[in-house]
């Protein structure tokens, strides 16, 4: 019985994978040209100035109310903190 040899099967496996990708590389050029190809070029309109969008308001301790949340979020994964003993909760920037 003919025994292929693990030189042989070892080039004819990176030889497969070296084609194989090359043949990637030409099919993804291949595709973004044809799809440059099919993008119509628009002329270029004047869009209108949007309106300025107005500011969220920012309550006076400069915390939103989600910032809020992810802190207590943090401090509840601290081991001994428990949030449901907290009666009140004054959080202050520093």
């Amino acid at each position: 019985m003919n025994e292929v040899s693990n030189l042989f099967v070892c080039l004819m496996g990176m030889g497969t994978t070296f084609v194989g990708l090359i043949c990637i590389i030409f099919l993804t050029m291949l595709m973004g040209r044809v799809m440059q190809n099919l993008k119509s070029p628009e002329p270029p309109r004047a869009a209108p100035t949007p309106a300025a969008p107005a500011a969220p308001a920012v309550p006076a301790d400069g915390l939103t109310p989600e910032v809020k949340i992810a802190i207590l979020a943090a401090l509840q994964q601290e081991p001994g903190f428990d949030l449901a003993r907290v009666s009140s909760i004054d959080i202050r920037r520093i």
